[in-house]
């Protein structure tokens, strides 16, 4: 079969949670199909890692994005007048019409897979070809639970708004796909409530490969705490605002030299400046290897308190054994066994109890990095996970 994948970001290399997630897919597609990839990157240097993305694709092609503020106010106009939810009209470029246009007159595709729901857009006016939309997550919900945190002004109501027509698209576009995957039994439910038939739906976990994956050996008296996600992403900011401004300060009382180590791309001027806010806090924008500070870390936190989907993050926490925190938001997906590969805490107070706990007790700490490494293993392989892509592409061709 020939599949015509289309990605928002260029799944390689595999170093945030929605490239790790499409990567594995492509992996395994590619193992039993050809696959052609159409992708927008962000800058051109992304333009190198398109040689190992052939290795698993017939073709590879991309586009580059176009993001400003200007750019971003436009869309919101054009959102507020044609109806569709900004994020979809956003990412609406002529130029990955006419690329994906262009690879269709090449190439007889049998089935398209939209990966997210922004690239849905795409695959809607290809004719003749069988329609898997790939929601990483139910993306309503998470404009839900931010607009409810959100104190009341122009912000609240732009992410009412949000929701309500996310929730709505989301809807249609289950009704106009063949088949929908989601990655969790809650994500599933949330998209049968904003009307997609539920027999469409077929839940297909997050997977990260074990293997390439092994445990980091952290120092014997590691005290950092360590977050790692893309600091653009405003649940990952307030999050790690919480956490820095409520939680760390009581973590510090009684540890006084203990670390916070934010890791991850594009953080945005207030999370930079964390660090001159607040003792301890260290901010290092994207590392191509975040080894050292996992191996000076005692616990790796997910302070979330709005998302939906599963958070790659603690599969990958598992796999390099280093004990999870987390608030029920953030493990959220995944069916986690509280108190035996992982804690869960929400108010501030609680969350600290929890962080100092893995640090001071090192048998709790070695218990939850014992049971975390074998979960992950057996559960949220790509090898085991990804074989329930067979079941959403049975319906080709009939």
């Amino acid at each position: 079969m020939r599949i015509l994948l289309l990605t928002q970001v260029l799944p390689y290399p595999p170093d945030s949670g929605p490239k790790i997630k499409t990567y594995h897919v492509l992996r395994y597609l590619a193992q039993h199909h050809t696959v052609y990839l159409v992708s927008f990157i962000r800058s051109e240097a992304e333009r190198e890692h398109i040689p190992v993305l052939r290795r698993y694709c017939q073709e590879v092609q991309t586009v580059p994005i176009r993001r400003s503020r200007p750019r971003d106010g436009l869309a919101f106009a054009r959102s507020l007048v044609d109806g569709r939810p900004f994020l979809v009209v956003r990412d609406d470029d002529p130029r990955m019409h006419r690329t994906i246009a262009e690879v269709m007159v090449r190439a007889p595709i049998d089935a398209v897979h939209a990966d997210q729901l922004t690239m849905a857009q795409y695959a809607l006016p290809l004719e003749g070809v069988y329609r898997v939309l790939d929601a990483h997550n139910a993306v309503w919900t998470i404009f839900h639970q931010m607009a409810r945190r959100a104190p009341p002004g122009p912000r609240k109501w732009a992410l009412d708004l949000e929701w309500r027509k996310l929730k709505q698209y989301e809807g249609e576009m289950g009704r106009r796909f063949d088949a929908v995957t989601a990655v969790s039994e809650e994500d599933r439910e949330a998209l049968v409530e904003a009307g997609c038939p539920p027999d469409r739906i077929t839940v297909i976990p997050i997977a990260v490969d074990t293997e390439e994956i092994r445990p980091v050996e952290r120092a014997p008296d590691a005290r950092g705490i360590l977050h790692i996600g893309t600091m653009y992403w405003p649940p990952n900011i307030d999050g790690v605002l919480w956490f820095a401004r409520r939680v760390y300060p009581l973590i510090r009382e009684r540890i006084p030299d203990a670390l916070f180590f934010v890791v991850g791309a594009r953080p945005p001027e207030e999370i930079r400046a964390l660090e001159e806010e607040i003792p301890g806090v260290r901010v290092t924008g994207y590392v191509e290897d975040p080894t050292p500070y996992i191996q000076q870390s005692g616990v790796f936190i997910v302070p979330l308190h709005a998302g939906s989907g599963m958070r790659v993050k603690i599969l990958t926490a598992w796999a390099w054994g280093i004990p999870v925190v987390s608030t029920s938001v953030g493990c959220a997906g995944i069916p986690v066994h509280p108190g035996t590969d992982i804690l869960i805490a929400d108010g501030e107070v609680e969350f600290a109890a929890a962080v100092l706990r893995v640090l001071e007790d090192r048998e709790t700490a070695a218990r939850l990095v014992a049971a975390g490494r074998r979960y992950v293993q057996e559960q949220f392989d790509w090898r085991i996970v990804c074989r329930r892509l067979n079941e959403v592409y049975a319906g080709v061709g009939r």
